[in-house]
């Protein structure tokens, strides 16, 4: 099965939360506070392995979780951490924000990976807390939740070359003879409804890779045949390798098919309409091919296109094709190096200010967001009476308090923080 697009849930693991503990040693009647911190949650990383080709995996499981953080102990033992969850994607997956619609990576290169979500903060065991006043703190923090995202990742297929033509003009067989694939083959319309890569190798040194896409009809960019399942695949591609059925055309049109593949492709997008093109007149070893090859050469002719004849059959033609294809890649490349090579001016830096918390009023309650204040409220235990003493001396220090005032709010006004409702007190 191969799947291209899928939904996924991801979430990172919770910390540990501190421990509540206190030295507890012969001849030492008062031992202080020794609660060890809680372990970080494990972050969920994303990776593009080569060795993986679909997503049906995670189609199948799109629940992703990482592991919590354990707890943290006395002696003022730290509590192991999170194992982190790495999910492998093929390369040339997208990794999309539901939430946002904003793309978090693009995963092209091999091992290249993106932290989707990150692991809570093990809490603070109460040893944490001992000061010259507080000599034996009876709280801790409790472990911060992970983050959570909703997904989406899209697959675009990296090869250097997309294969496209009608159904039944021979791209699997093509595919087939000119690399180590082993595509379905068979004499009915879509017989190939994946795309298929292959590896060719040109020489001992050099090679490359191309797909074959599948379900290119009239009207295919929108959703007829195979339908715009596919173009997506060829978006990556530098070289569009178009192969044409020789024995099969209209004298009166011999163009046809070619038009019509190519009014799909810039339909889809304008810049696949924009790339290289090399044209091959597949069955040459047919009469009616070798007929129809004059016509063929001098229509592309007029195009500006040169004509490669081949038969995938009996591989005439087949390593002319492949050397003028390298040969075009070579020289592409080539461009590519020249443009990363020009020297870009400098951007110009633009330091953002991220305010501490940001108060808005929604009817006769006061919402207060941002991430520090937030990751407070998560790791306080409100049933602890000194953890929420605590709470409210952080709330003062960070001039919470204050600016509440400033923006109007009065004694017993609710005040919204991470999903809690607080009552505002001045005494």
């Amino acid at each position: 099965m191969f799947v291209d697009r899928v939904k996924i849930e991801v979430r990172a693991g919770r910390g540990g939360n501190g421990a509540v503990s206190f030295r507890r040693e012969k001849y030492i009647p008062k031992g202080g506070p020794n609660g060890g911190d809680g372990g970080k949650g494990g972050d969920v990383i994303i990776e593009a392995d080569e060795k993986v080709r679909t997503l049906v995996d995670l189609y199948n499981h799109p629940h992703q979780r990482a592991q919590n953080g354990e707890s943290g102990q006395g002696s003022n033992k730290t509590g192991k951490s999170g194992k982190d969850l790495i999910i492998k994607v093929p390369l040339g997956t997208i990794v999309e924000d539901i939430d946002s619609s904003i793309i978090l990576e693009d995963l092209t290169k091999n091992e290249q990976k993106i932290t989707a979500v990150g692991g809570g903060q093990g809490g603070q065991g109460n040893f944490r807390f001992k000061s010259s006043i507080r000599r034996g703190p009876k709280f801790a923090q409790k472990g911060e939740p992970g983050e959570e995202k909703k997904l989406y990742l899209s697959l675009k297929i990296i090869a250097d070359v997309g294969l496209v033509g009608y159904p039944n003009v021979g791209k699997s067989t093509l595919l087939s003879r000119i690399s180590s694939a082993k595509p379905k083959i068979a004499d009915y319309p879509f017989t190939t409804v994946n795309p298929n890569l292959g590896v060719v190798r040109v020489d001992e040194t050099k090679s490359f890779i191309v797909a074959d896409i599948p379900g290119l009809i009239e009207g295919a960019h929108q959703g007829i045949g195979l339908g715009d399942k596919f173009l997506k695949h060829i978006e990556r591609t530098q070289i569009i390798l178009h192969l044409i059925d020789g024995s099969t055309i209209k004298k009166e049109d011999p163009l046809h098919d070619f038009t019509v593949i190519n009014k799909e492709l810039s339909n889809f997008s304008e810049k696949l309409a924009q790339k290289f093109q090399i044209i091959a007149i597949n069955k040459c070893d047919l009469s009616s091919a070798k007929e129809n090859l004059n016509y063929l050469k001098e229509a592309f002719g007029e195009k500006g296109y040169k004509v490669y004849p081949i038969s995938a059959l009996t591989r005439e033609g087949i390593d002319t094709l492949v050397y003028a294809l390298s040969s075009l890649l070579d020289k592409l490349k080539l461009k590519e190096e020249e443009k990363v090579d020009q020297v870009l001016p400098e951007k110009e830096v633009v330091y953002k200010f991220t305010p501490r918390f940001i108060i808005s009023k929604k009817e006769n309650i006061y919402e207060v967001t941002g991430a520090e204040i937030e990751r407070i409220v998560a790791m306080t235990d409100f049933n602890n009476e000194e953890a929420t003493e605590n709470f409210q001396k952080i709330i003062k220090k960070i001039n919470l308090e204050k600016v509440l005032i400033k923006k109007g709010i009065q004694e017993g006004d609710q005040v919204k923080i991470k999903g809690m409702f607080f009552t505002f007190s001045n005494k």
